[in-house]
């Protein structure tokens, strides 16, 4: 799980609303084992303590395969975006490609957009107009308005657990069934600004600017967590006003397959592209 910039090793330590809208219109499971089956997840006694306790259930599971999408609904209009890849929690890397939804003619016209995570960092590929083909677009995280909780079309997988931590409501709605595990339901509304109190250093900066960038910081959630407390889907639901439109945001993010290896190499900085990004 080597993570190198530049050809060195990357350690631990280490926008805008309108992109959100400018990428747009420029446009999950484990199987039984043994002979006996694993426990159903019970209620927690704390809701709450059980929710907050997701992203640190993720670190200790190191890494997992993730499955995202993301929904925007303005003026009439909706569209999704998805991507698959993979997270590594301990060290907050990951990759995913992400998939722009066709246009109303049916066709794509647009390249998958390979982006890598990293703290405090997000690196798009094929990002879009006036990008060299080949080059990287890197995205200072902790600039951006939504501190990329929706601007890359996905909202990064540490960062929507780490969300989970500034719970400042929350019920324990049931088990359900979820890529043939039981899970525990959980739904509440997250505080933004709670959660970059009590985020991990590595995602304080992103969320810290998004607690800026958001004037209405409660998050409502949908959480389902398996017996050992990770975080299997998460569901956010961010709204925000664009141009003097209020555009919904549903993020989605499914997390499967843990213990994979996820490697993640940044580009060498003569691959990053300086220049102004267009539409």
């Amino acid at each position: 799980m080597t993570v190198q910039e530049h050809g060195r090793p990357y350690g631990r330590g280490s926008g805008s609303f309108a992109a959100t809208v400018v990428l747009v219109g420029s446009l999950v499971g484990s199987a039984a084992s043994g002979c006996a089956a694993p426990p159903d997840p019970k209620p927690a006694a704390d809701p709450a303590l059980a929710v907050r306790g997701a992203a640190d259930a993720l670190t200790r599971a190191g890494t997992a395969k993730a499955s995202t999408a993301m929904e925007m609904a303005s003026g009439g209009t909706r569209v999704t975006i998805r991507g698959e890849g993979g997270y590594d929690f301990r060290r907050r890397t990951g990759h995913l490609q992400v998939v722009l939804p066709r246009d109303p003619a049916g066709k794509s016209g647009h390249r998958p957009i390979t982006e890598l995570l990293t703290p405090g960092a997000l690196y798009m590929k094929n990002r879009g107009a006036g990008v060299p083909v080949g080059k990287w677009v890197r995205v200072d995280t902790t600039a951006l308005d939504d501190g990329n909780l929706v601007t890359g079309g996905a909202t990064d997988p540490a960062a929507a657990a780490e969300l989970l931590r500034g719970v400042r409501e929350v019920a324990y709605v049931g088990e359900v069934e979820l890529a043939g595990e039981r899970v525990g339901h959980y739904r509440g509304v997250a505080d933004i600004a709670r959660a970059a109190r009590a985020a991990s250093p590595q995602l304080r900066g992103a969320l810290a600017a998004a607690a800026k960038g958001f004037s209405d910081h409660a998050v409502p959630f949908d959480a389902y967590l398996d017996r050992e407390g990770r975080l299997r889907k998460v569901r956010h639901r961010f709204s925000f006003s664009n141009q003097g439109r209020t555009v919904a945001v549903a993020s989605t993010t499914l997390l499967y397959g843990f213990g994979v290896p996820v490697r993640v190499v940044l580009p060498d900085r003569r691959d990053l592209y300086d220049g102004k990004v267009e539409g």
